[in-house]
């Protein structure tokens, strides 16, 4: 997938520390009288020596201080909420903001110690984060990992599901519930997929499509998906069903008692969805059920899109 998030800009200066990431290395500069000093810069801040020298540390040290952020510090970060935002101060002495993986928000604790873990996610750059040292989380987040998690997942081995008979309106009826399913599969809306939705559906508004004006004067910060791509996105998400619908000789799609796109899913975003049986009725043609679905950007309580999907039963 291509990667929408901001990314950093090596200067001369820095070069060496991002040089080091790509190698899977940490690379602090060491003045000739023993100082560490982290941003990387022309002199040491502590005794003002230009002798400096890139050396090779461990990366590993101990939590400093973090947040727990809830709310995206920028639209493209909406998929990894909540962010674990974090000082690492190293064993050498200098801090390094970062963010930690691989941790649950309640597992944290100041003092923690922690390892380098590198992200090639980005493609053109390598990110520094950071996870306790007794975390199973690999060392390296590859490129080629996320990539292989894209694809559609497999369709799950066959269950045996409780059978409800369509003309069994009482059983039927016993489906509705205010609690939803568990989370489906979920799946990335790449600004390549939008721009293919704009050019199919005629759609091609710049809020949808120009990412440099986005940035510019969208309320957002970026590109979005149109509302109408995340809905028809759910045939492609495997919705965890606990009960399978039986003696029937066909269903109907009957269209949507509710529509709406309650918040904005930024390109780049991994979506999922859950759902509920809303009502079950009968009518003339047969069983009517309705089925509320929630599509969710990852990390997001509330949904972009929910639908009240209307199924007859015939």
């Amino acid at each position: 997938m291509a990667w929408n998030k901001p990314l950093p800009h090596p200067t001369e200066i820095s070069a060496p520390y991002w040089a080091g990431l790509q190698a899977h290395e940490v690379r602090l500069q060491q003045c000739d009288q023993g100082h560490w000093l982290f941003f990387p810069r022309t002199h040491c801040p502590t005794c003002g020596s230009r002798q400096l020298a890139w050396r090779k540390v461990s990366g590993e040290g101990q939590l400093y201080t973090y947040t727990v952020a809830r709310v995206p510090t920028m639209p493209e970060f909406t998929d990894e909420m909540p962010q674990l935002l974090a000082v690492v101060e190293l064993d050498e002495g200098v801090h390094i903001n970062t963010t930690l993986v691989g941790v649950a928000p309640e597992q944290l604790r100041v003092g923690q110690r922690l390892r380098p873990v590198f992200d090639e996610r980005p493609g053109s750059a390598t990110l520094l984060r950071f996870t306790p040292v007794e975390s199973s989380h690999p060392d390296v987040i590859s490129a080629e990992g996320e990539q292989a998690a894209e694809p559609e997942a497999p369709a799950a081995p066959a269950q045996n599901l409780p059978q409800i008979d369509c003309k069994d309106l009482e059983a039927m009826r016993a489906l509705v519930s205010d609690d939803y399913s568990d989370w489906s599969n979920d799946i990335v809306v790449t600004q390549d997929l939008i721009d293919q939705f704009a050019a199919l559906s005629g759609d091609n508004y710049w809020i949808h499509t120009d990412p440099e004006r986005a940035r510019r004067e969208s309320p957002f910060g970026t590109t979005i998906a149109h509302g109408a791509l995340v809905q028809v996105l759910m045939s492609r998400l495997k919705l965890p069903m606990a009960f399978e619908v039986t003696g029937y000789n066909n269903i109907v799609n009957y269209g949507s008692d509710r529509l709406r796109f309650p918040s904005p899913v930024p390109s780049g975003c991994r979506i999922r969805a859950r759902c509920r049986v809303k009502a079950v009725e009968q009518v003339k043609s047969g069983t009517q059920m309705t089925m509320e679905i929630n599509i969710h950007v990852v990390g997001q309580d509330r949904p972009s899109v929910i639908n009240d999907l209307v199924m007859l039963y015939m």
